[in-house]
């Protein structure tokens, strides 16, 4: 059982210390699941992909699914639905129940000395923090696994074409019959997947 205390273990790390939402935690996530060897870095940034693609939170999603698929890897003793669904429960709430806590009990607190230089001094030093820790999840998932899965040349460029594509639909308004309209991040995963499926089916 020793996977599931060191599952409980890292996910009550990065649901304290995963300041700045599921973004900013990626990085400290992918340290505490592949580092050890849980799952592999391909894995990774597949789990990645479909907790960005799945309603709710990415932390808790990612968390969900490592979860659901560690004990399995770590030992095929665990392999099989009930062995996964534990993982998935153990994980998911080792990620939540301490940061419940922490915003249950700072929420009251930073009400209460909103007004604090503290405070104010405090949150004046995470911003720029929560920013880098933004990048750097972003600069880790530009990796082999997410462009050069298969080491083809043509397969890199073209990763990196949909990338910059997809950058600007996010980032950069169209303007359509003088009217400048963003487009939905919803319809840049579908047409991200429709593109894939021609491409590399």
């Amino acid at each position: 059982m020793n996977i599931y205390w060191q599952l409980i273990w890292a996910y009550v790390k990065i649901g304290i210390f995963g300041f700045g939402g599921g973004y900013a935690m990626l990085s400290l996530v992918e340290k505490s699941v592949v580092s050890p060897g849980w799952i592999s870095e391909t894995m990774f940034t597949d789990i990645v992909a479909i907790s960005q693609m799945t309603p709710g939170p990415i932390g808790i999603n990612s968390a969900t699914y490592i979860g659901y698929v560690a004990p399995g890897e770590v030992n095929p003793e665990y392999t099989g639905i009930g062995w996964s669904l534990l993982g998935s429960c153990v994980a998911t709430l080792a990620v939540v129940i301490p940061s419940f806590i922490l915003v249950l009990y700072s929420s009251h607190f930073i009400r209460k000395h909103s007004e604090s230089g503290v405070i104010k001094s405090i949150f004046s030093g995470l911003r720029p923090v929560i920013v880098g820790l933004i990048a750097s999840a972003a600069i880790m998932l530009m990796n082999a696994p997410n462009f050069n899965p298969r080491g083809i040349n043509w397969q890199l460029w073209t990763n990196v074409g949909i990338c910059i594509i997809a950058f600007c639909l996010a980032y950069f308004p169209l303007n359509i019959k003088k009217k400048k309209l963003k487009m939905h991040p919803i319809f840049i995963i579908v047409l991200a997947g429709v593109a894939g499926l021609v491409l590399y089916l």
